[in-house]
């Protein structure tokens, strides 16, 4: 609970500064570049949410590591964590400050599974559909699931259109076992 209440409340405050200074898609790029050097090293998360390593020490490593590779709005938000001692949520502030983002830009994220790798050609037709099946414009994630048999599994937001094989073998097999009872 407080890990969500606390991602919301300093994703949206950057949000609202990037969208002030037009900032949005570069401080996107920072702030997951920061995320993935963070989470790639257990070295580096080991100092930076170590509580008895002082915020100083922590800005100045941080500082060296990212130089001149993130703008100064970035650093100063990663600054912020720091001295607030909030550095431990930077992975949960950053992925709902994708999520304002993408609100912003009318996108959401759509998560596609499937029984085998789709080509270019159905990942292109099915982000159309599912572009015109949102009412926004999509961002798909794909991967693969050899047990779905066949079909794909479509997740928007909280909704999940199942349209695999085995899902459809399973429902088959239940209404069977029901008439079979009845």
């Amino acid at each position: 609970m407080l890990r969500g209440a606390v991602a919301r409340r300093y994703a949206q405050a950057v949000f609202d500064i990037a969208v002030e200074g037009d900032l949005l898609d570069n401080l996107e790029s920072d702030l997951k570049g920061i995320v993935e050097i963070v989470e790639s090293s257990p070295e580096l998360q080991r100092i930076l949410y170590h509580p008895q390593v002082t915020a100083t020490d922590k800005k100045e490593l941080m500082d060296n590591i990212f130089k001149d590779e993130i703008s100064q709005v970035a650093k100063n938000f990663l600054f912020l964590l720091i001295d607030r001692r909030r550095e431990l949520f930077l992975g949960d502030i950053v992925a709902e400050y994708i999520n304002l983002a993408n609100q912003h830009r009318n996108i959401v994220e759509v998560h596609v599974t499937s029984a085998v790798e789709l080509a270019d050609k159905e990942k292109k037709s099915l982000a159309r559909v599912l572009d015109k099946l949102a009412g926004k414009k999509v961002q798909p994630d794909y991967a693969v699931d050899p047990s779905l048999i066949g079909g794909v599994v479509v997740r928007i937001g909280d909704r999940v259109i199942d349209g695999s094989i085995k899902t459809r073998l399973a429902t088959l097999k239940d209404r069977l076992i029901q008439n079979q009872v009845n």
